[in-house]
């Protein structure tokens, strides 16, 4: 038997965390980036921003955790996660469920410091991120799902810094939905054979034949909520382009995924961060040209 060291250890749970892939870090912080920059007009005070960011990287690491506890049963038979930490045996089930509770109080402790509002709206964000690995038992959608887990940072930012939840918070939340539908999509097609075998539910397996029909349908409905957003909010040109310029990202992903090639799949899903760093360009340069 290897012999099991600390920094084995570390690195297992860095893996169960999946802080080695900041891919999903980065699609759950740019919704909320974009939250608190419009809540704001511009000008968010450097507290939130750390606490929103410290939160975000804690919460999803927390929610992969828990991810991999609701899966242990079912990441063995898949190719892309046959050996994660629990499976490998590296980490045991109660001793990802008490790192899980850990982070979870931690990122709870930086949202006592906001308002009531911002209280409240935290505990239906952890809900949904703890219960999202379930729904791939029962739900035809789970990207959906996944959509509203990612995207609730954006009535929690709006709620810190205004005290209220605009409709235009509720209109980015439907855009990030939109969002997720489409790249956790072009994720789940990597999976689609293992997940048919395992009896997994995804957007993928619902979609059938239309998958790359439907993915362009989200994108151009997110872009369409999140111009919607701009007009609401007066926003200037520079944000359009921002807007235009993830247009083309997202086109350039159609040309990734028409094949259904899973490895090209896969690299339109990692591309995504584009798509917010774009929309979040286009914000600052509305505020600051």
């Amino acid at each position: 038997m290897n012999k099991i060291t600390l920094s084995n250890k570390i690195n297992a749970y860095e893996r169960l965390m999946r802080l080695d892939k900041p891919i999903g870090i980065l699609l759950l912080l740019w919704p909320t980036l974009w939250a608190l920059w419009l809540a704001a007009d511009g000008h968010p005070h450097w507290i939130f921003v750390g606490i929103f960011t410290l939160g975000t990287i804690l919460m999803r690491s927390a929610g992969c955790v828990m991810n991999d506890v609701a899966d242990r049963n079912f990441d063995g038979h898949v190719a892309r996660t046959n050996q994660r930490p629990l499976i490998s045996g590296e980490v045991g089930v109660k001793e990802a469920l008490v790192i899980a509770v850990i982070l979870s109080l931690i990122a709870f402790g930086f949202v006592l410091v906001l308002n009531r509002l911002t209280i409240l709206l935290s505990i239906p964000a952890l809900f949904l991120a703890a219960s999202y690995p379930l729904t791939k038992r029962f739900f035809a959608l789970p990207q959906a799902y996944l959509g509203v887990a990612f995207g609730f940072g954006i009535p929690m930012a709006f709620s810190a810094i205004q005290g209220l939840v605009p409709v235009e918070a509720w209109l980015m939340l439907l855009a990030n939905i939109c969002w997720s539908l489409a790249y956790d999509t072009e994720y789940a097609m990597v999976d689609r054979s293992d997940d048919l075998k395992i009896g997994i539910r995804s957007s993928a397996i619902t979609f059938g034949r239309f998958d790359v029909v439907f993915i362009m349908f989200f994108y151009l409905t997110m872009l369409a909520l999140m111009a919607c957003v701009g007009h609401c909010l007066s926003l200037a040109w520079p944000y359009y382009v921002g807007l235009a310029a993830a247009l083309g990202v997202a086109l350039y992903h159609y040309q990734l995924i028409k094949n259904r090639e899973e490895s090209k799949c896969f690299k339109a899903f990692l591309h995504n961060n584009w798509i917010g760093a774009l929309i979040f360009a286009g914000i600052l340069m509305n505020y600051y040209l």
